[in-house]
């Protein structure tokens, strides 16, 4: 099976990498810019689009108010990204928004940030490909017309690049997210010089049609929530700006100034591109609805369930460059591609992150190993799996998708500020140092503002969104914080019990005595070396045992044995079910109970084979009865290896793989120190090989695990395989 799976693992995603090699994935400015800011810089495709969505429902009228929502959404950005430049500085682990919670709030602060940030980064994911499927169906109608499949295709192929490795995808994403900022900054240019200087009419596809108002004439409180609803969904460009917060360990030194300056640009190029989309789609007269089919209207007809409605990116485009210029289609082709690789953000952001709470034993140990390209692979697997089934659920469709979104980002945003608050106080008391008390008061005026507006924000999205959908995030949120306590509860309950007592105990006192007991099918070669190395062992009684499912075969094994004069008792169980499994299980118990003190030893004589499929044909019963011997105390598992032919030539396979795949490779957490003494010298790595060949030189000898400390199976390449056969 490895043979199988390895060669593919090695087409999709590269050969591995050695541990001491992490340094060389960690990225320059200029990489981590698209790597990590590709969501916040793509959010201008279609948070001013939800804008106008939003003030559509009070008519055209309405969209003279988009000014100064866009200014709104401006503030906010530069204080968030202000308040997040003194995060990195502070906490450049790359724990971001969880380590800041749970270092100053508490662990049930930073539980709750780590489940909204979880929520969001998988909904980056599921938003961002689903737009961009969006865009690209206007120009591809095969891609709209089966928008669940192209999603699912997409977010198989960004894993994909994702699990090559940080550095090799960020490679990969650069160009097309700055062929697309350089395309939304060359329309901007180029719209204001036409409309300023050559004074030219500009019209987008849409402007002449009307809008039905949904409700006219809106005054006073109902005016004042619709504008805070279309607010709350401008904020949809501040998502994915703490990503650089999480990912500061990736950045190339000084690691804290890079991420700060890297914070900075994004936030700078995001606004310039969010305010020039708003201010070109005002002026080309863009005009976007909730319900197009019904509530567009062209001669006062609604233009019915055929009108696909196109992003305001697209019309805006249309409309400065011309439909089908050159420009319009690089436009388009690289706003399609660049939203797809928005959701590379979640990727970074969601793995990292899985890795430090399970560090703190909150998810799975799993999520903490590093893959064979030093991504933590099992991370971005999960992250993919649960983006798809948001897809499959919603149809791909963005507009419904991005009512979940936002809310777990700004209850990060909030709690992580209001951390840094309490973090500059605690410094505060102890730090006598003027210049550096200036500096820290001014940090936490910073955060104060910061915790305040995004606070009030978060108040904002919820009592604007609650109802459109942001109840799912806020239970996907509940559902995150109760499996992560779950897990944490059941690791903390397992150490506790696992722990080694400082006096004697149970586990330390030896047993009065081991009863030896060695499973026989029939007599041949593995048998009797089964039956050798139980003698060995010297223990108190020693006995062979046999299940009797077909009594001529069972009365030619007494025979076998009595003609052969094997001084070991032979014992007989009657199974009238033809079961192999129960009745040896009932006798090792009976065992036991008779004798509690007792250790009962179960030797199990197995074949190693060399290819998936032989494994197939054997070791059936012999997993089954180790599965279920673990659940049983006081009693061990010893399996008797017997190399078959077909072994050794997947030995020799594996010899020959070493080169290029080496099996001693250290898969966790950052590298030691490289040099003669550190863990990436020559040495060390000759020391390694030398230590793989003589485990394969000890391939044949006996592997022991007892239930409940240590479990059983053959630890080499090849398959290990009952002796017992079925």
């Amino acid at each position: 099976m490895s043979k199988l799976t390895d060669v593919p693992k090695r087409i999709l995603i590269g050969r591995a990498l050695r541990s001491d090699r992490l340094g060389e994935t960690l990225l320059p400015k200029r990489i981590a810019l698209p790597v990590f800011a590709s969501d916040p810089l793509s959010s201008v495709a279609y948070a001013p689009g939800e804008v106008l969505l939003v003030l559509s429902i009070a008519g055209v009228s309405a969209y003279h108010f988009s000014p100064w929502i866009a200014a709104a959404v401006v503030v906010l950005m530069f204080t968030v990204v202000a308040s997040y430049r003194q995060n990195v500085h502070a906490y450049p682990s790359g724990g971001g928004d969880y380590e800041v919670a749970n270092t100053n709030l508490g662990p049930k602060a930073g539980l709750t940030v780590a489940s909204a940030l979880l929520v969001d980064y998988v909904l980056t994911v599921a938003v961002s490909i689903s737009s961009g499927i969006e865009n690209l169906g206007s120009a591809v109608p095969f891609v709209v017309e089966h928008k669940v499949l192209s999603a699912v295709v997409v977010i198989v192929l960004l894993t994909l690049m994702n699990l090559r490795g940080v550095k090799e995808s960020g490679k990969l994403f650069a160009i097309p997210t700055y062929v697309f900022v350089g395309g939304v900054f060359a329309m901007i240019a180029w719209g204001a010089y036409r409309g300023l200087v050559l004074d030219d009419t500009m019209r987008a596809p849409t402007s002449a049609y009307e809008i039905k108002a949904e409700h006219q004439g809106l005054a006073g409180f109902a005016l004042v929530f619709l504008l805070l609803r279309a607010f709350s969904s401008g904020c949809a460009a501040l998502t994915g700006v703490e990503a650089i917060s999480n990912g500061v360990p990736a950045f190339r030194k000084p690691k804290s100034r890079n991420a700060a300056t890297t914070l900075a640009m994004m936030g700078l190029l995001a606004v310039t591109m969010f305010c020039g989309i708003i201010g070109l789609a005002l002026v080309t007269k863009v005009r976007m609805a909730e319900n197009p089919a019904s509530d567009l209207l062209q001669g006062g007809v609604p233009l019915g369930s055929d009108y696909v409605q196109n992003p305001v990116i697209t019309q805006v485009a249309e409309a400065v460059f011309g439909k089908g210029s050159f420009f319009f289609v690089l436009l388009a082709a690289a706003t399609a591609l660049v939203l797809f690789l928005a959701a590379n953000t979640a990727y970074n952001g969601f793995p990292v992150l899985g890795s430090i709470l399970a560090q703190d034993r909150y998810l799975p140990r799993q999520l903490h190993t590093r893959g064979d390209r030093l991504a933590f692979s099992n991370g971005i697997v999960l992250l993919a799996g649960a983006a798809m089934l948001l897809v499959v659920i919603y149809g791909a469709d963005s507009t419904r998708l991005i009512q979940l979104y936002i809310v777990g980002v700004f209850v990060s945003f909030t709690l992580s500020q209001t951390g840094m608050v309490r973090h500059w106080n605690r410094h505060l008391r102890t730090e006598k140092d003027p210049a550096k008390r200036r500096h820290m008061i001014r940090s936490r005026a910073i955060n104060t503002f910061g915790a305040f507006f995004t606070g009030l924000v978060l108040v904002v999205v919820l009592s604007t969104k609650f109802t459109h959908g942001a109840w799912v995030a806020l239970l996907g949120m509940v559902i995150f914080y109760a499996t992560m306590t779950a897990i944490r509860r059941h690791y903390d309950r397992v150490a506790d019990e696992i722990a080694a007592p400082e006096g004697p105990s149970d586990d330390s006192i030896r047993p009065s005595r081991v009863h030896s007991v060695v499973l026989i099918s029939k007599i041949h070669r593995p048998t009797l070396r089964a039956l050798a190395y139980a003698k060995l062992m010297r223990s108190d009684t020693l006995e062979a045992l046999s299940v009797n499912v077909d009594p001529a075969e069972t009365k030619a094994l007494k025979a076998e044995w009595d003609r052969r004069g094997i001084d070991v008792p032979l014992k007989v169980l009657d199974s009238p079910y033809r079961e192999i499994t129960r009745p040896i299980i009932e006798y090792v118990k009976g065992l036991r109970r008779d004798s509690p003190r007792d250790a009962v030893s179960v030797i199990i004589p197995e074949y190693v084979v060399g290819h998936w499929y032989e494994h197939l044909l054997h070791n059936q019963s012999a997993l089954r009865l180790k599965g279920r011997l673990l659940f049983t105390p006081g009693v061990m598992v010893t399996s008797v290896p017997y190399q078959l032919e077909s072994s050794e030539a997947a030995k020799r396979r594996a010899r020959r793989q070493q080169e290029w795949n080496a099996p001693g490779s250290v898969r966790r957490g950052p590298a030691g120190p490289v040099g003669p003494t550190g863990s990436g010298s020559s040495d060390s790595a000759e020391s390694r090989s030398k230590e793989s060949g003589s485990t394969a030189k000890a391939s044949k000898s006996s592997k022991t695990s007892q239930s409940g400390s240590s479990r059983s199976g053959s630890g080499g390449k090849p398959k290990s395989g009952s002796g017992e056969e079925e």
